[in-house]
């Protein structure tokens, strides 16, 4: 190869960089010689790589949203007197709307959730009737370790549910349906006589007042008057009670209706707060969340933690660039998707968030 051809192919391959200093992170990991200190290892993800890396961006969002307020945007013609009051302009927080599905409360990550509707951290909560009925299932019997190998048949044999590698028994459906019941009477007596029209919402809320128990996130959404939106109430142990009890006592009536008007007028009221949207896992939640915040031109922030992929055209695992072509969210929010595990990636992004914060204190 002569001197001419040689120096091409080097300058091909060696092709002169543009700089990257000061203008992209360095890449390198916690170094266990400082020892163990979890904040700072927690701290290290941002400049670790790969979903470590969108992990700490996740933090560093949700951190924004929650340091966010009014007094940080320049006051404009529109502002009411209020709106130019220098007091009210600092209490004014960013309204933070919280998804995820059933499967997350039927693991531990339940715990985490209650947190932050214990301690008022969220505002607006949506969830699968997996999600509603889990919480309150807990209170009544616990839900156990298994094993994602176990086989179908022979736990079916043995009165065992499985969800992944979680153990379920069927007896704790027989106590739910023993506590609900009950209480959907009560539901259909006052419907027909004090002309309650009930809701999801409306019902979530009773059954967190009626389970009253401190472990539970229903309990705590109901005592702190935090919406929990379900529009599929029926799709899971919950629709089945339902369903029996309409042979049993036909008539309960819940209005899903009332609800659409409730979940977007908690989007397009918000104003002059910004809005913020946390969701885990895909489905149902994230939708109904992010087309409530459609309503508003826009969420100003989104976290997605999940593991759904978008080359399928699912919501599930849409990236949030393809919610900005909708308006769900704004072209100028801060947005990260974390593909991960959420039972892996919430905690850890609660413990550098919400839970470094001062906490309101809360009466059972």
């Amino acid at each position: 190869m002569d001197e001419n051809v040689l120096g091409s192919v080097h300058s091909t391959v060696f092709k002169e960089s543009e700089s990257l200093e000061g203008r992209c992170i360095k890449i390198e990991g916690y170094d266990f010689n400082k020892g163990v200190n979890y904040p700072q290892l927690l701290k290290s993800l941002v400049a670790t790589g790969f979903q470590a890396s969108n992990l700490g961006d996740a933090i560093e969002v949700v951190n924004q949203m929650l340091d966010w307020r009014l007094a940080d945007e320049n006051i404009t013609e529109e502002c009411s007197d209020e709106e130019r009051d220098p007091a009210y302009r600092e209490s004014v927080k960013c309204k933070v709307f919280l998804g995820f599905t059933s499967n997350l409360i039927s693991s531990g990550v339940r715990d985490t959730v209650r947190y932050l509707v214990q301690h008022h951290m969220v505002d607006v909560v949506v969830t699968t009737a997996g999600g509603i009925e889990e919480d309150l299932i807990k209170c009544l019997a616990p839900t156990y370790k298994g094993d994602f190998s176990l086989p179908g048949a022979q736990l079916r044999s043995k009165g065992l549910n499985r969800i992944g590698n979680l153990l379920v028994p069927n007896d704790n459906y027989c106590k739910f349906e023993d506590w609900i019941i009950p209480i959907l009477d009560q539901l259909l007596r006052e419907q027909t006589e004090k002309k309650v029209s009930w809701t999801p919402s409306k019902v979530i809320a009773r059954l967190g007042r009626e389970i009253n128990d401190e472990s539970s996130y229903l309990y705590w959404a109901y005592k702190n008057s935090i919406p929990v939106f379900c529009p599929g109430l029926t799709d899971g142990s919950l629709g089945d009670m339902l369903y029996f009890h309409s042979f049993r006592s036909p008539g309960l009536i819940i209005d899903i209706i009332q609800d659409i008007r409730a979940i977007n007028g908690e989007a397009v009221h918000a104003s002059p707060r910004k809005t913020g949207m946390i969701i885990l896992g895909g489905g149902l939640p994230k939708h109904h969340i992010c087309n409530a915040n459609m309503m508003r031109n826009g969420a100003d922030y989104a976290v997605f933690i999940n593991t759904a992929q978008e080359f399928d055209g699912s919501d599930s695992g849409a990236r949030p660039d393809e919610a900005i072509s909708w308006g769900k969210i704004r072209g100028s929010a801060k947005t990260v998707k974390v593909h991960c595990d959420a039972t892996i990636a919430f905690p850890l992004l609660v413990a550098e968030t919400f839970a470094s914060r001062p906490k309101i204190s809360i009466k059972p």
